[in-house]
């Protein structure tokens, strides 16, 4: 998964099969263009994503800027909880909370996301933050909250398959715990 260098970047180009595209797109330079990024398959995880670290993303130590690291963990989550179907119904990210453990210099970053609970109107996410290439290193965990917008999931209930490599089930399903109706 990487956004397109176009005239417009499409907001979290998906190679899902059968997944359409959203129609808005974001401006020429948007900060997507500079993340390379991917969806990886991992074992009882509802979504994961892996980044490269390149010049473009790191701060003047040469980390991974933790803005951008971020904003990786907040677009992990929240592909989490569509389960990477980007005509769900919108959500928004109501509270972030990162502890930046460890500065990523190596990469890839690999985020992996674990729906914690869906209810009616909202969701919670905890997204794991790991330097594949600096012996998995650990460099950050996240909570999210997110807000079900125009009424939520309707549903309430916990589920929903993990998505595998460039698009595509990997299979198993993702379980959620938790009171329904938050």
């Amino acid at each position: 998964m990487k956004a397109s260098t176009n005239e417009s970047v499409v907001c979290m180009k998906a190679d899902i099969p059968g997944a359409r595209p959203p129609e808005r797109r974001l401006a020429p330079g948007h900060v997507f263009e500079a993340f390379e990024w991917r969806i990886v398959t991992e074992d009882g995880a509802d979504w994961v994503m892996e980044m490269e670290i390149t010049p473009r993303v790191v701060n003047s130590s040469g980390a991974l800027q933790g803005g951008l690291l971020a904003t990786l963990i907040d677009s992990v989550a929240g592909l989490a909880v569509i389960q990477g179907d980007l005509r769900a119904p919108p959500s928004a990210t109501s509270e972030l909370q990162v502890s930046f453990l460890a500065g990523a210099r190596v990469g890839p970053v690999r985020a992996v996301a674990h729906v914690l609970h869906r209810g009616r109107r909202s969701a919670v996410v905890r997204v794991d933050v790991h330097d594949v290439g600096a012996d998995d290193l650990y460099v950050a965990t996240a909570t999210l909250r997110f807000a079900f917008l125009g009424g939520g999931t309707g549903s309430g209930t916990a589920g929903g398959t993990a998505r595998g490599t460039a698009g595509g089930a990997a299979g198993g399903t993702a379980g959620a715990a938790g009171p329904e109706g938050s």
